[in-house]
Parts: C-alpha cells; structure tokens; sequence
C-alpha cells in the first residue's frame, strides 16, 4: 500500500472516530434530560452539533429556543385577529414572550459564552416559566389557542437547562 492510500485511510478513520464522538457526546448528553427524543431531534437537526462541545449542544439548544419563541409572538398576531376577545391574555404572552426574548435568551448565550453556566441555566428555567405563564393567562377566559406552542416552549427549555447543568 502507497504512503497516499495510507493517509487517506488515516484521515476517513479519524473522520469516523470525531463523529462516532460527537454522536456518543449528544446521546449520553441527552440522556440526562427529561426529554430524550426532543433532545436528540433538536441537536442532530443542526450541522453543526457534531463538532460542538457542551456549550455548543446547548448554544444549539438556545438557539432552537429563540426560533420557537419567535414563532410563538407570530402566533400570538394570528390568534389575535381571529379572536379579539382574547386580547388581554394574548397581551399577557407576547409580554412573557417578548422578556424571553429580550432578557432570559441572551442571559443564556452570555452565560454560555463566558463560562458562567448557572446564568444561562437561569434563563432556561424562567423560559420554561414565562411559558407555563403564558398558558395561566387564559385562566377560564377560554381555552388557550397556544396550549402546543407553550408546552413545545416549556419542554425545550427543561430539555436546554440540563444540558446547560451538566457544566456547572
């Protein structure tokens, strides 16, 4: 065999044993969650996840966070417009909504980014509960239209604060 095929060899063997480990990293990751199949959907759907560290899967996590909560204020316009009786609750959302957005989402990336983990756990966790807060806002007003996306926002960001504990 030529030192070319060698190397070649070398390099496809080293290639499979980084994604052989970053397959082991998200799975023993994700396991420690309390939502194994929303962990592992959320972190393979990203192309970047099998490079990533812990930091990354959970920068990864944060960011699916942002996109759920953005989709959540334009559901919130859309619910509106078909039902204005139910514009203080939906008021209620878009402000919880808009303080994940605004505070609890970068409290997380920052905390992620400097090393300071138990920030970025915080905001998960007040995610998770602006979420639960949005869902308390109907009350018995009426059955809330965002019951799917609040329990979506809720599971993500349990699923987020542990991947985030396990760097404290």
């Amino acid at each position: 065999m030529n030192s070319g095929a060698v190397i070649i060899l070398t390099i496809l063997y080293m290639h499979g044993v980084a994604e052989l480990k970053a397959e082991t990293l998200i799975e023993s990751t994700c396991r420690n969650t309390p939502n194994y199949q929303l962990c592992i959907s959320i972190l393979r759907a990203s192309p970047i996840s099998g490079t990533a560290d812990m930091v990354g899967l959970g920068l990864i996590l944060v960011d699916a966070i942002k996109a759920k909560t953005e989709a959540a204020l334009l559901a919130i316009d859309e619910v509106k417009q078909l039902h204005p009786e139910l514009t203080q609750a939906l008021e209620e959302c878009r402000r919880t909504y808009n303080a994940v957005l605004k505070a609890d989402i970068p409290e997380a990336v920052a905390g992620l980014k400097k090393g300071v983990p138990k920030f970025a756990e915080s905001g998960m966790v007040d995610t998770a509960w602006e979420a639960d807060i949005c869902e308390g806002s109907f009350g018995s007003v009426a059955q809330s239209p965002l019951s799917g996306v609040n329990k979506d926002l809720h599971n993500l960001a349990e699923v987020a604060a542990s991947v985030i504990r396990n760097l404290l």
